[in-house]
């Protein structure tokens, strides 16, 4: 399995319609191939000293390493949390035909 320069960000939202909002300007933008929206996911998270418990959409954004930087400036500048998740790994492996689509969909910086 060859290293790949891809990645999937994960972004929580306090919305669903957020959620569409930011994946439609990572499409449109060219900074993701693809994102997935799950509706609803329940998080528990610790917020100014003390726990916290939210119904949130997650976003699953496809795209490169590269594109990371630009990503997080994005999301940031329509976000509506005061410290939005916004964390990236790394795509280990993938299918080649996928990696290769994934790669030809985003904005090229090679």
């Amino acid at each position: 399995m060859r290293e790949t320069d891809k990645i999937v960000v994960l972004i929580t939202t306090n919305s669903e319609e957020e959620a569409h909002e930011i994946a439609e300007l990572l499409i449109n933008r060219r900074k993701a191939a693809c994102v997935n929206i799950v509706p609803r996911v329940d998080s528990l998270f610790w917020w100014e000293g003390k726990p916290g418990l939210a119904q949130e959409s997650l976003l699953v954004v496809k795209s490169k390493a590269l594109l990371f930087p630009e990503i997080v400036e994005l999301v940031k500048r329509v976000h509506s949390y005061e410290v939005p998740e916004i964390i990236a790994l790394p795509i280990v492996g993938g299918s080649e035909d996928y990696l290769e689509w994934l790669n030809t969909s985003v904005e090229q910086g090679d």
